[in-house]
């Protein structure tokens, strides 16, 4: 990995990892606003395929996982239109990153059976660091309600006192199942 305190280069989320048991072996994953890959490699050591999308070329780049099993996405998914329109995966991860008028879409990229693994900054944030504006916290039980589609495995909305490279922090955080069946239509679940 590259220089520690850019986005995606410290280690996976005990979050992602503790729930990365729920996605069918050599699932495919896709993982949103990647940074420098590391939910990418952790998953692609469980031998799971994966799709990276961020809008940073170099820090695509920088991710050095095999293009036979790794789809590298460059591309502002604030301002351009989703690339991957009408695909899905086995799981969706996002991690520190919050851009509401993507959560339809991210529930419309889970395949029948996928995981939702989301965990990102919560209100109460802006009281001990950044991000602090609402626009990138999540109000209380809002991933609730935008999976309320889905089969929530686990959710949790609290602090985290900081420890080593980790600041304190106010944290949101979802593993949720889209039942076999129920395919996800970004219509059925606008944002609240």
């Amino acid at each position: 990995m590259k220089d520690a305190g850019l986005h995606g280069t410290e280690p996976p989320s005990a979050w992602v990892k503790r729930w990365s048991h729920l996605v069918k072996p050599q699932g495919t994953v896709l993982d949103v606003a990647c940074g420098y890959g590391r939910h990418s490699y952790y998953f692609h050591q469980l031998n799971h395929p994966v799709t990276l999308i961020d809008r940073a070329q170099a820090a695509i780049e920088s991710i050095a996982i095999d293009a036979h099993v790794c789809e590298k996405v460059v591309t502002d998914i604030e301002n351009e239109k989703w690339p991957l329109t009408d695909r899905q995966f086995d799981a969706v991860v996002v991690t520190n990153y919050l851009w509401r008028p993507l959560l339809p879409t991210l529930l419309a990229s889970l395949a029948s059976g996928g995981v939702l693994i989301y965990e990102t900054f919560a209100a109460g944030n802006e009281t001990v660091g950044k991000p602090s504006r609402q626009d990138f916290l999540l109000q209380p039980g809002e991933l609730l309600a935008v999976c309320r589609g889905l089969r929530v495995v686990a959710f949790e909305d609290g602090f985290i006192n900081g420890t080593g490279e980790q600041s304190s922090r106010f944290v949101q955080r979802i593993a949720a199942v889209c039942e076999a069946g129920a395919r996800q239509d970004p219509a059925r679940y606008p944002l609240p």
